[in-house]
């Protein structure tokens, strides 16, 4: 009788959970997940704030993919039985704080880069002739370059600084100038392949997937993106244990050896395969041995600390926005705010709390962050008010969220590195696979995708060898 292949899963995250649904869905294995905290889920964390649920973590997903289909993570929750819990914003209009008060963000933009110039004038004043056709494509087919320095010579200076970069910002609390074209705006990097100036990349990047009036952009679930953590866990039908480091990564006749637990007392444990879910430097650090190239290459991806600062607020005077984003150079340690209670209709209390939700923490500037927590609040709340032009009451209930290294930064030519690494992998260990945000882009579909792409790929290398 065959024994039953076992494949372990490691990191607890949304990207090794879906690849731990996929793995039950499509093969006959025995799964273990291996999370080095006390929580599954990574930066999926519902709580609770004076008596209602509460994102700490990641508050929605996409709903559609970069082809125009339902996203990935739309697809998971379907799988998992939620789909009568997406629910959509009831308030979609966002502002930038700029020049001391808020500015609705102009229509038509493609994550702040403009696809009609006269658009954006109420924030930012464009360079008119920089967009020239130069007679050929943008870009060369491999070339990637930073978001910053194409819309700056393109654009001019104000569009990077209080459009891009905000929106940029609060994706990725990093910085235009620094950040991947391709690994963060793939639809735009791609237009850029064929059309001659920026303007006319954007439009065809939009085009590219048109989207219906009134059609969602984001969902979320009802009773907390937990539940989606939750339920993905279960369907799994994985083992999972919690508190469970995975120090080191061997290969053997046979698959791979882990040893897990502290260096006191380290547990041994042979398996099959290995999806590995965690963020780039321990992932390294695994693979530094096995496989030194391939660690090279993804070990020096560095990542972003941010805060989330969260209160319920007595009746606030909020106006009828989503939030808003800040600039950099505003000057304010908050980089974006959101009206939960206003973006959010199931959200909505009827005892007149609203929940505000402020993140803090830009790339380079972690120095901010070692603040205690009734300092983030306070300086947060104060520039609330400032920006709202209007005193906010004292909060009944507050929570401060740290996520240390939460946001990978991605410079040009990530995701030619990240190719580099998996190609090392594929040829000398395919029962070995990355995913997750450090590799693939941030964003529950992103990291659902990559997570279900890997655990594919194991069961073709098993499927393949025999075992």
């Amino acid at each position: 009788m065959a024994t039953r292949r076992r494949v372990a899963v490691v990191g607890g995250g949304i990207a090794g959970l879906a690849a731990a649904v996929r793995l039950r869905d499509r093969a006959d294995v025995d799964i273990t997940v291996y999370e080095q905290s006390g929580a599954l889920g990574g930066k999926l964390r519902t709580g609770e704030l004076a008596g209602g649920p509460v994102e700490f973590g990641a508050e929605s997903f996409l709903m559609r993919d970069p082809a125009g289909g339902e996203s990935a993570a739309v697809a998971l929750v379907h799988r998992l039985g939620l789909a009568g819990r997406i629910v959509h914003p009831t308030v979609g209009q966002a502002a930038l704080a700029v020049a001391g008060g808020l500015r609705p963000i102009p229509g038509g933009t493609l994550v702040g880069v403009p696809g009609d110039l006269a658009k954006v004038t109420t924030v930012a004043q464009p360079t008119r002739d920089g967009d020239r056709d130069g007679g050929g494509p943008l870009l060369d087919p491999v070339r990637d370059v930073s978001v910053g320095a194409l819309v700056r010579a393109r654009f001019g200076d104000e569009v990077v600084d209080r459009l891009v970069d905000p929106m940029l910002g609060g994706v990725y609390a990093g910085r235009a100038d620094d950040l991947s074209l391709v690994t963060t705006m793939p639809a735009l990097a791609r237009a850029t392949r064929v059309e001659h100036t920026l303007l006319d990349a954007v439009r065809a990047a939009q085009a590219a997937v048109p989207r219906a009036p009134g059609e969602p952009v984001f969902g979320t679930l009802d009773g907390g993106l937990s539940t989606l953590v939750d339920a993905a866990a279960t369907a799994s039908g994985a083992a999972v244990r919690h508190h469970a480091a995975v120090r080191e990564l061997t290969p053997t006749a046979a698959g791979w050896r882990l040893v897990v637990g502290p260096a006191r007392d380290p547990e041994y444990v042979d398996v099959d395969a290995v999806v590995l879910a965690v963020p780039a430097r321990p992932a390294a650090r695994l693979l530094a041995d096995v496989a030194p190239s391939a660690a090279e290459e993804i070990g020096g991806l560095d990542y972003a600390s941010v805060a989330l600062v969260t209160f319920a607020l007595p009746e606030p005077a909020l106006p009828e926005l989503s939030g808003f984003l800040v600039p950099a150079t505003e000057g304010l340690l908050v980089k974006a705010a959101t009206f939960s209670t206003t973006k959010w209709g199931h959200l909505r209390r009827p005892d007149g709390l609203a929940l505000v939700r402020a993140s803090v923490g830009r790339y380079g500037d972690e120095a901010q962050l070692h603040r205690t927590d009734e300092d983030l609040a306070a300086t947060v709340h104060r520039e609330l008010s400032a920006v709202l032009g209007t005193a906010l009451p004292a909060p009944i209930a507050g929570h401060v969220q740290r996520w240390g290294g939460a946001l990978p930064q991605y410079t040009p030519g990530h995701l030619d590195r990240v190719a580099a690494a998996r190609s090392v992998l594929r040829r000398a260990h395919p029962t070995l696979r990355l995913a997750g945000a450090g590799y693939d882009g941030v964003g529950i579909p992103v990291c659902v995708r990559s997570g279900e792409t890997a655990a594919d790929e194991i069961i073709t290398a098993l499927e393949g060898s025999g075992r």
